[in-house]
């Protein structure tokens, strides 16, 4: 019957208001509902269709620890959870409400849904107790009344205790009163005098009925006793005492005093104050009422929003045999203080956000709640004005925390946003709390290098496949936003691309060779060095790298001239011109390294006759030291070490032949003035003579005829290379030797101590390679020669 009852109950209770203001939707059930009962249509009410709840992720928040209802996402259908018991979930309370939240996605939205739980007749009056045992005087004069205990119902409005009914008698009947509070109660009239004689005890039935439909009852037993004698009652100054007093006051607080009088003499006249049944356990342990004074104090907690007003029943009993009871009520209104700090409930949306996500993007929902009331309720909510959010007001005591400005992960990578709500109290009360958000990351960092240029200094003759400098470059991003790679690319080099000189670890930025360099083939080239990020789309820099080579001395000098043979050289000379100071030759040599590495030094290392000839340390020029002697050997012999001044230093040595020519012509003048005798011409003297003369008419013939292939052939090759017919002049004033382009050039000489320089030319032909000849021949018109062409042997 009762679940019929419900049904009907619930048909025609279940209401969906959508509030126009506030976007509120509200629905109504009754109670006791079973599992999967239908709430009402969610989708329907918010206008959406059924495919949005998941693709917006629609979610239902609560702020109940325990779900009582849920949404079906396939029909959008709200349906009960789980049953709901209305006196569990809200006691006592006129008004029971279920108050949810409804979250949407893209675009964020939030609706505020209250699901009103109406009250079901499932619970009986009760009474404290079984049976009541009330002593009345006899005396007392018809109409008086007295107080009977109240019954209890647990449900609310029409389904509580709504009237009362005693069992027939002659002497009493039944006054039921409505309270301040809204509660029925029972007081037992006395409608005819009592004869203790002749009834002294009186048994009654009394019944408490609700309103509910079917209506419940409960019963009690009132047992009356008729006492005789004391035949006045004590009476209150005040039927009804009122005060006033705020909430959360100090225990001890007085709150009023009460007071009744009795006409009644000695003890009769004394009376004692106490709380009657009808005052609850919960009132009791809140208030204490001092028996002989009847002053009303505050003993607990009092919180005007558990409840606002407490209705205190009093009485004053004498003392008299009887113990004649006078009544009286005390109303206790409590005034609010701003006691409760508000209550702030985030929800977040998504709790990373990209650095790139545009000014006005969600990122939680908030809802705020004050339980004081007025000015104490009143709300405000702000975030830190220096950050990028900000609250926007959706709906009452509902925001949204969005963006208000572009984000940077590379600054601020994450934010502890503090959400701060105060009261309008004084002191206002305030609470904090925090929401951490995380920037995720975006590819908007290109690489960056440390340096975008840079020299690298490079030995030559480097060892294949070692590194021989890294490139570094930095990307504030992260993930695969920050891996780098990197790559080389270059003009070509001696036409030859990049990739053939040097290759690059992608990954940390180390620079091998793949050849070992060469100074004198490649002083420096450059490549540009790439580094870029993997995100999407990838970002780039480019680094540009010069490659500096260092000279190292790997090359050892050498010997251009007098041209050499295994490391030997010969060279000719007349005694009749060599004086102390003279230049026999100058040997001249080159170094293919720079620097000090090819700053040359010559050095005599030995000689057949150490006093005849010394080498200029800087020149490389050979001076006689004095002038040829007869005794002297027909050839001399020394050893030139040339030195470069490199660090090992490499030197070349040769070994000079100096072969010096007899002075026929001298002799022979010699011998032709002195007397001989006619026995020294024997017939063997006649043959040497006339094969010494042949010999010589042979040699110079085989001379002129080398003149004049010469000649001819200088008029040929007229501008070959050095080694072809090249020219050298030595300048007296610097040592030095200066290529010029004649098909003749010319050899400068000066003795120490001389003023005129003998300028002397070197001519070489085609076959100079081949030829150990060479032919002398003055350079400057003036200067005279003894022989137009000297025989100079060249090794």
């Amino acid at each position: 019957m009762l679940n019929a009852a419900m049904s009907g109950a619930y048909f025609l209770l279940l209401l969906c208001v959508l509030d126009p203001v506030l976007g509120e939707i509200h629905y109504s059930i009754p109670e006791e509902l079973e599992h999967g009962a239908f709430v009402g249509n969610v989708a329907e009410d918010l206008a959406l269709n059924v495919w949005e709840l998941t693709a917006r992720k629609f979610r239902l928040v609560s702020d109940e620890p325990m779900r009582y209802v849920e949404v079906n996402l396939e029909n959008g259908k709200l349906f009960v959870r789980d049953r709901i018991d209305r006196e569990q979930l809200c006691r006592q309370s006129s008004t029971c409400s279920l108050n949810l939240q409804i979250a949407l996605d893209n675009p964020a939205e939030i609706h505020p849904i209250a699901v009103e739980i109406l009250d079901v007749n499932d619970n009986s009056p009760r009474f404290t107790k079984s049976e009541f045992n009330l002593p009345i005087n006899e005396l007392i004069a018809p109409g008086a009344r007295f107080p009977l205990e109240s019954a209890h119902d647990q449900d609310v409005g029409t389904n509580t205790v709504g009237n009362y009914h005693i069992s027939p008698n002659d002497h009493f009947g039944l006054k039921v009163q409505k309270r301040s509070d809204g509660i029925n109660s029972a007081q037992l009239l006395l409608t005819k005098y009592l004869d203790r004689e002749k009834q002294a005890t009186f048994q009654l039935v009394l019944t408490a009925v609700d309103g509910g439909f079917p209506p419940r009852s409960g019963t009690t037993r009132i047992r009356i006793t008729v006492v005789d004698v004391n035949d006045n009652a004590p009476v209150f100054d005040q039927e009804t005492y009122r005060a006033s007093v705020a909430e959360n006051v100090a225990r001890g607080t007085l709150v009023t005093k009460i007071n009744a009088v009795d006409s009644d003499e000695g003890t009769n006249a004394e009376l004692t104050y106490s709380f009657t049944s009808h005052v609850s356990q919960k009132f009791r342990e809140l208030f204490t009422l001092e028996p002989a004074t009847g002053e009303i104090r505050v003993q607990g907690l009092l919180d005007f929003e558990e409840s606002s007003v407490y209705e205190l029943d009093l009485q004053a009993v004498d003392n008299g045999s009887a113990g004649m009871v006078g009544h009286t009520k005390v109303v206790v209104g409590l005034i609010d203080t701003n006691d409760n700090a508000p209550d702030l409930d985030v929800t977040l949306v998504s709790s990373a956000v990209r650095e790139d996500a545009p000014p006005g993007t969600v990122i939680a929902l908030v809802s705020v709640t004050d339980l004081d009331s007025g000015q104490y309720g009143e709300v405000q909510c702000q975030v830190p004005p220096q950050l990028p959010f900000n609250l926007q007001k959706s709906s009452r005591n509902n925001y949204k925390l969005v963006t208000t400005a572009m984000l940077n992960r590379e600054i601020f990578p994450m934010y502890n946003i503090s959400i701060s709500a105060w009261d309008g109290g004084i002191p206002r009360l305030s609470t904090n709390k925090t929401v951490l958000v995380s920037v995720t990351d975006v590819n908007d960092n290109a690489p960056r290098f440390i340096q975008s240029s840079k020299d690298v200094y490079l030995m030559e003759n480097n060892t294949p496949g070692a590194s021989i400098f890294a490139v570094t470059a930095v990307d504030p991003d992260i993930d695969s936003n920050g891996e780098l790679s990197y790559s080389v690319s270059s003009n070509p080099i001696q036409n030859m691309s990049a990739s053939a000189y040097v290759s690059i670890n992608s990954k940390n930025g180390d620079v091998y060779a793949l050849r070992s360099f060469d100074y004198e083939q490649l002083k420096h080239f450059q490549i540009n060095v790439h580094a870029q990020d993997n995100g999407s789309p990838p970002l780039s820099s480019t680094a540009l790298v010069n490659v500096i080579i260092l000279d190292q001395n790997d090359n050892a000098p050498v010997i251009v001239t007098p041209l050499t043979w295994n490391n030997s050289a010969t060279v000719g000379i007349q005694p009749q011109t060599v004086h102390s100071g003279y230049v026999v030759t100058k040997v001249m040599a080159t170094d293919a390294d720079s620097g000090q590495n090819a700053r040359l030094s010559y050095h005599l290392m030995g000689a057949s006759d150490p006093g005849l000839f010394s080498v200029d340390l800087q020149s490389g020029e050979i001076r006689a030291t004095r002038n040829l002697r007869d005794q002297d050997l027909t050839t001399e012999r020394i050893v030139l070490c040339v030195k470069d001044n490199g660090q090992p230093a490499l030197s070349t040595t040769v070994a000079i032949f100096f072969s010096i020519m007899s002075n026929v012509t001298k002799k022979t003048s010699e011998l032709s003035h002195q007397p001989r005798s006619l026995e020294y011409f024997s017939d063997i003297n006649r043959y040497l003579i006339i094969i010494l003369g042949l010999t010589s008419f042979l040699f110079l013939v085989i001379i002129i005829f080398l003149v004049v292939l010469k000649c001819k052939q200088d008029r040929n090759v007229v501008g070959e290379s050095c080694f072809k017919d090249c020219c050298y002049s030595r300048s007296n004033s610097d040592n030095s030797y200066n290529r010029r382009p004649a098909v003749n050039e010319q050899l400068n000489y000066t003795g120490p101590g001389q003023a005129e320089s003998y300028r002397y030319a070197v001519c070489l032909s085609q076959e100079s390679s081949k030829s150990d000849f060479l032919f002398l021949k003055p350079c400057h018109p003036t200067l005279p020669f003894t022989d137009p062409v000297i025989p100079h042997s060249i090794a």
